[in-house]
């Protein structure tokens, strides 16, 4: 699917008016897009449709890292085998997997550097020792690339571990590596893994018992009972995003929302809020567009 827009620059502006432009929809909807576009719409278009480059950024190769290493200790099969030597050995295969690789080679960290990222990284899996015992866990599922159609519109989620309960019921489990939320924002911060609740019951047949997010850093689990009005609220809030994200590209209209988070943006110099010109972003080819 697609949406044609028109990009003028200023200075094409004063003469003829560019060639219309086919900008391609995004082929799925995750939950990090509907949290990106609904957080800046701007943002959103650079990252997702223009695809823009970003720069590295420590605090998302510290996460990556300690994903990787909390899926490498889950194959150990023999639940007495999961214990914090064991994650040290999967931080070490991690690392090594890891530390060629563009967005750590981009941080430019020195040798000292380096280390500190693993330490960092290490405190992290300390910290998910204390949330549970990964020896009383059963997963079935693990880094689970799932997709499903869901009125004419793809939805996609990774889950980071899918667990089967004694009861025979799944649970789905999301680590995070920042910040736990505020008591007032958990229920939105379950919006995304309630997603892959739903992916769970479209695919599989059946909806998990729970959803967890464990927050490793803060040492904070935030869960929630997947319901039929939240179910009904993931499918109504991931159609009206999917419809505005269409609205969007079809009025080549895509807003700025400044916000505290703007400090961590990679295309502040384009936005307009800051005095940038988004058209400065995007140099797209004209393609023919039929009538």
């Amino acid at each position: 699917m697609s949406a044609t827009v028109a990009l003028v620059s200023e200075a094409e502006s004063v003469g003829p008016v560019a060639e219309p432009v086919s900008l391609r929809l995004p082929s799925t909807l995750t939950p990090s897009k509907i949290n990106a576009f609904t957080s800046c719409a701007l943002a959103f278009r650079f990252s997702v449709i223009d695809r823009l480059p970003e720069p590295p950024s420590l605090p998302a190769v510290r996460g990556t890292l300690a994903h990787r290493a909390l899926q490498l200790l889950f194959t150990y099969t023999d639940r007495g085998e999961r214990d914090r030597r064991r994650a040290d050995v999967a931080l070490a295969q991690a690392w090594s997997e890891m530390r060629e690789q563009p967005d750590v080679l981009g941080l430019g960290l020195d040798e000292q550097g380096r280390e500190l990222l693993c330490r960092q990284t290490g405190v992290l899996l300390d910290r998910y020792f204390e949330l549970e015992d990964p020896n009383t866990v059963t997963p079935v599922g693990l880094e689970l690339d799932m997709r499903v159609d869901v009125d004419g519109l793809v939805l996609r989620g990774i889950i980071d571990r899918l667990d089967v309960l004694p009861g025979g019921r799944f649970a789905v489990v999301d680590y995070k590596t920042g910040r736990a939320p505020r008591a007032e924002q958990a229920k939105s911060r379950l919006s995304g893994v309630q997603l892959y609740a739903l992916l769970c019951e479209e695919i599989l047949g059946e909806r998990p018992a729970v959803v967890r997010l464990l927050y490793l850093k803060d040492r904070v689990v935030v869960s929630a009972e997947p319901t039929d009005l939240s179910m009904r609220g993931v499918r109504q809030r991931a159609a009206a995003v999917w419809k505005a994200i269409e609205r969007a590209c079809d009025q080549s209209d895509f807003r700025p929302n400044p916000s505290s988070l703007c400090g961590w943006c990679a295309f502040k110099q384009y936005c307009p809020a800051f005095g940038g010109d988004p058209a400065a972003a995007v140099r797209p080819v004209p393609v023919q567009v039929s009538a």
